[in-house]
């Protein structure tokens, strides 16, 4: 019995691969609209002016974030919502694409198979030598999980990980977190942290379940509703860091940069904005301005 109930919980939280090419449209779904300011839409590029929408990347990996639907096959979430906001503000569709994978999204822009990309990205310094940004979420609150019978932590400073094992998602900002960490363990003379990486974020939240690892590093928004939704699962920790800006990015100086960058202001100003956040309950993260670039990388 206890086989198939742990079963079922990592199928629930196993990513949906989806069955469409990475150059197809992918269905989604946003209840929170925008209306189109023609000012805005103006300011566009004459290309993107014609061809009347804009091609968005994501990595569909869990709640509140972006994922699918019990279907398997429409994205919904916080970046969804976002991005669908911008591009109605702008006068324009969005067509979803699913990139594969985070490692896939920098290529992806780079090669100009997407226009802008939204999957929970940080915008950091290393990153903006190859993509730019707009900042639009502060995500500044980070988590550790743990299956509750482990009575892991609680974890507030990297420094109380020293000899601990602690995974995290593939070419994601806490790897380097840790890592960073793990250093200072070494240098005040404590044991290092072992730091296994997994393809993504639900790899590793099902790796704690199974108890291959004790626990996972992530955003805290998203493991928060993971233990909200699986009952073995507790938070381990939550550590705050340094102002750390979720972004949307685009490739190296795209024209579109700066109309995403007043649209996103203009969703600010009028409260469409606070309501996708208030939506999926993570209103906490709210900027107040949409940076640009150097505005808002660590």
């Amino acid at each position: 019995m206890k086989k198939h109930l742990l079963l079922s919980l990592i199928m629930a939280l196993a990513p949906v691969k989806s069955l469409l090419a990475a150059d197809q449209n992918v269905p989604y779904v946003s209840s929170v609209h925008a209306f189109a300011d023609t000012t805005l839409h103006a300011s566009l590029p004459q290309d993107i002016q014609k061809q009347g929408f804009i091609v968005a990347g994501t990595n569909p990996n869990t709640p509140p974030t972006t994922f699918y639907q019990a279907d398997n096959k429409t994205l919904a979430g916080r970046e969804i919502d976002i991005v669908s906001a911008v591009a109605e503000r702008l006068g324009l569709a969005v067509h979803w694409r699913d990139t594969g994978g985070f490692d896939n999204i920098i290529p992806g822009l780079k090669s100009g198979r997407y226009d802008v990309a939204a999957a929970n990205i940080d915008a950091t310094q290393q990153r903006l030598k190859q993509v730019d940004f707009v900042g639009y979420y502060n995500a500044s609150k980070l988590a550790l999980i743990a299956r509750k019978d482990a009575e892991l932590g609680p974890f507030h400073q990297f420094s109380e990980l020293c000899g601990q094992t602690v995974g995290a998602g593939a070419g994601t900002s806490q790897v380097t977190r840790l890592q960073t960490a793990s250093e200072q363990c070494k240098a005040a003379g404590k044991s290092a942290i072992t730091i296994p990486i997994f393809p993504d974020r639900p790899a590793g939240v099902q790796a704690v379940i199974s108890g291959r690892v004790p626990m996972f590093f992530g955003p805290y928004e998203g493991l928060r509703y993971q233990v909200s939704q699986v009952k073995p699962l507790a938070l381990a920790g939550e550590l705050t860091i340094e102002d750390t800006i979720v972004s949307l990015a685009l490739p190296k100086a795209s024209p579109l940069e700066k109309p995403v960058q007043a649209a996103l202001n203009s969703l600010i100003a009028d409260g469409t904005y606070q309501k996708i956040l208030d939506k999926w309950q993570i209103g906490f993260g709210a900027v107040k301005h949409a940076g640009l670039n150097q505005e808002v990388a660590r």
